[in-house]
C-alpha cells in the first residue's frame, strides 16, 4: 500500500496542534521548537512529491479518494498535477522559515504557533482538493488563522486591516459557493449524478450564458484573493499591519490561491467565457502592473512599498495565464513560485530591519552597508531577483510571460513591459536610500549584522533564487505536460461549445442570442 503523502502533509500540522495544546503556556521556547519541528517534518515529507512525480503524464498523481458524505456526493478526493505541485512545495518550504522568523513573538506564543499550523493545513488543502466541497472547506479554513494573525499580533491598525481582509475574502467566497452549488445541480441535470468531483465537472458542456455567469462568480472570488486591480485595496493594509511571518505567508502562498483558482477552475470549466473575458482580465492585469509600480515609487514605508509591488508582480501572472498559450501559462505558474520566494524574502528583510530599528520608514535608514555587509549582500540579491535580473528567478517567469503575451496580443505585452522598467526604478531607488549614502541617524551606527538564525532563514531563499534562475528546466519540465493538457482541454471544449451554439442559432433564435461568441482558431481568438 502506498504512503498517503498528501494526507500526511495536510493533517500533520493539525496533529502538531494537539501536541502544542498539551504544553504549558509558560514554556514558550518548547512551543516554538515543537512548531518548528512539525513544520520542518512536513517539508521533508513533501519532498518525495517532487522526486516521485511522473512528468510524462497529465493525470492526477498521489490520488487519495474516500467516501465522506456519500448521500450528497461529497468525497475526500485529493491529488496533484504539474500545476499544483510547486505551490504545495512552496507552502511547505515557506511555513517553517516563517515560524523560525517568528522567534521574537512573545505575546500569546502558544496561540500564535497553533494559528500558523492550522493555516498550513488550510493552504495545502486548497491546492490538493479535487472535490469542490472539500476545496471550499479548506478555502474558508485558512481564512480564520490569517484573520487572527493580523488581528491579534498585527500593528496599531490591526483590527481594521483584519476585518477588511475578512470581509473582502468572504464577499468573494459567497459568490463562489453559489457557483459551486450551481455546478452541482447542472452536473446532476446532465448526468443524473450528484457529485462535487472537479474532474467530472470538467466533462460538462455548458452553454455560453451559463459559463458567463459562473465564470463571473468564480472570477470575483479569485480576483479579490490575487488581488487584481481594483480589488486590491485590502492588501496593503493587511501587509503593513500583519506580523512579519503573516506578511511572508500572505504574499508567498495565500495570494497564489487566487491565481491558482483561475488556472484550476475558470479556464477548464468555463473556456468560452474565459476567452470572452481575455480583454477585461488583461487590461485589469496591465492596470495593476503599472498602478502597483507607480504607487510603489512614492511610498516612504518599506513594507507598504513591497506590498504594492505584489499588486504589480501578480498582474504579470494574470497576464501570462490569460495569454492562453504554453509560454504564458508556464510563465504565470513559475512566476507564482518566484513571487512567493522573492517577495517573501523581501518581507523577511524588512522584518529584520524593523526588529533592529522599530521603524519601517525609508528616511530613517541609510548607509547600512558599512554596518551590515552580509545583510546588504543578501538584500541586494533579493532586490535584483524581484526586478528580474537575468540569472535569477524573476527573469525566467517574466520572460516567459512576455513571450506568451506577445504571441497573444502585442499591445498588452508592450504596455506591460513598462512595469519591468518601473520595478527597476522603485526597487533600486529604495535599496540605494536604505543601504547607501551617509549615515544620518546615530542609531544606524550600532546595528548588528545578521545572526545565525537570520542566515538560516534567508539562505534557503537565496538558493532557490539562483536555482530557478540558472536551471529553470527542473521546474518547467514537471509542469509541461499538465499545461499542454490544460490548453488542449480548453481548445476541445471551446470548439464543442461554439459548434453547439452555432447549430442552435441556425435552427432558431435562442434566448441568449445577443451574447457575443468568439470565433476560435488554433493559435488565437478572432474577435
Amino acid at each position: 500500500m502506498s504512503v498517503p503523502i498528501l494526507s500526511l502533509i495536510t493533517f500533520l500540522p493539525i496533529i502538531g496542534v494537539f501536541f502544542i495544546l498539551s504544553i504549558e503556556t509558560k514554556r514558550q521556547e518548547l512551543v516554538r521548537v515543537t512548531a518548528m519541528i512539525i513544520s520542518s517534518v512536513v517539508f521533508f515529507i513533501s519532498l518525495p512529491l517532487y522526486c516521485g512525480f511522473d512528468s510524462r503524464t497529465s493525470d492526477m498523481q498521489f490520488v487519495e479518494k474516500l467516501q465522506w458524505i456519500p448521500s450528497f456526493g461529497i468525497q475526500y478526493h485529493i491529488g496533484i498535477d504539474g500545476i499544483s505541485l510547486f505551490l504545495i512545495l512552496l507552502t511547505t518550504f515557506i511555513t517553517p522559515l516563517s515560524i523560525l522568523a517568528s522567534w521574537h513573538i512573545t505575546k500569546h506564543v502558544k496561540e500564535y504557533m497553533i494559528a500558523m499550523l492550522v493555516l498550513e493545513t488550510g493552504m495545502i488543502g486548497v491546492f490538493i482538493s479535487l472535490d469542490m466541497f472539500l476545496f471550499y472547506v479548506f478555502w474558508e479554513l485558512m481564512l480564520i488563522p490569517m484573520y487572527l494573525l493580523i488581528g491579534v499580533w498585527g500593528g496599531p491598525r490591526r483590527i481594521y486591516a483584519a476585518v477588511k481582509f475578512f470581509v473582502y475574502t468572504m464577499a468573494g467566497s459567497v459568490f463562489m459557493l453559489l457557483a459551486i452549488i450551481g455546478l452541482y445541480f447542472l452536473n446532476h441535470r446532465a448526468t443524473g449524478e450528484y457529485t462535487f468531483n472537479l474532474l467530472e465537472y470538467y466533462r460538462l458542456e455548458l452553454s455560453f450564458a451559463v459559463q458567463f455567469w459562473l465564470f463571473l462568480a468564480f472570477a470575483f472570488a479569485f480576483a479579490i484573493k490575487v488581488p487584481m486591480f481594483p480589488f486590491h485595496t485590502w492588501l496593503p493594509d493587511a501587509h503593513v499591519e500583519a506580523p512579519t511571518a503573516g506578511s511572508v505567508i500572505l504574499a508567498g502562498v495565500l495570494l497564489k490561491m487566487g491565481t491558482y483558482g483561475f488556472v484550476r477552475f475558470c479556464l477548464p470549466l468555463f473556456p468560452e467565457a474565459s476567452r470572452a473575458f481575455i480583454p477585461v482580465i488583461s487590461w485589469m492585469a496591465i492596470t495593476g502592473i503599472v498602478y502597483g509600480a507607480l504607487v510603489s515609487m512614492v511610498q516612504d514605508d518599506l513594507k507598504k512599498l513591497v506590498a504594492y509591488s505584489s499588486v504589480s508582480h501578480l498582474g504579470f501572472v494574470m497576464l501570462g495565464v490569460f495569454a492562453f498559450n504554453v509560454q504564458g501559462l508556464e510563465g504565470g505558474i513559475i512566476q507564482m513560485v518566484n513571487h512567493g520566494v522573492s517577495t517573501g524574502a523581501l518581507f523577511l528583510v524588512v522584518g529584520m530591519l524593523y526588529e533592529r530599528r522599530h521603524t519601517r520608514l525609508i528616511a530613517d535608514f541609510g548607509g547600512l552597508t558599512k554596518q551590515m555587509p552580509v545583510f546588504a549582500t543578501l538584500f541586494l540579491i533579493v532586490t535584483l531577483s524581484s526586478i528580474g535580473l537575468p540569472g535569477l528567478n524573476g527573469f525566467v517567469g517574466e520572460f516567459l510571460i512576455l513571450v506568451g503575451a506577445f504571441k497573444s496580443r502585442i499591445l498588452y505585452a508592450s504596455i506591460a513591459t513598462s512595469g519591468i522598467i518601473l520595478a527597476a526604478v522603485y526597487m533600486l531607488w529604495m535599496f540605494q536610500r536604505v543601504m547607501f549614502q551617509e549615515i544620518t541617524h546615530e542609531e544606524n551606527k550600532t546595528l548588528k549584522d545578521l545572526n545565525k538564525r537570520e542566515l538560516v532563514i534567508l539562505i534557503p531563499f537565496i538558493v532557490l533564487i539562483f536555482w530557478i534562475g540558472i536551471y529553470p528546466n527542473s521546474f518547467l519540465r514537471k509542469m509541461d505536460v499538465s499545461v499542454n493538457h490544460l490548453l488542449k482541454q480548453i481548445g476541445e471544449k471551446t470548439h464543442i461549445v461554439t459548434n453547439v451554439y452555432t447549430q442552435k442559432k441556425g435552427e432558431q433564435s435562442p434566448a441568449n442570442s445577443d451574447l457575443k461568441i468568439d470565433i476560435v482558431s488554433d493559435d488565437k481568438t478572432v474577435w
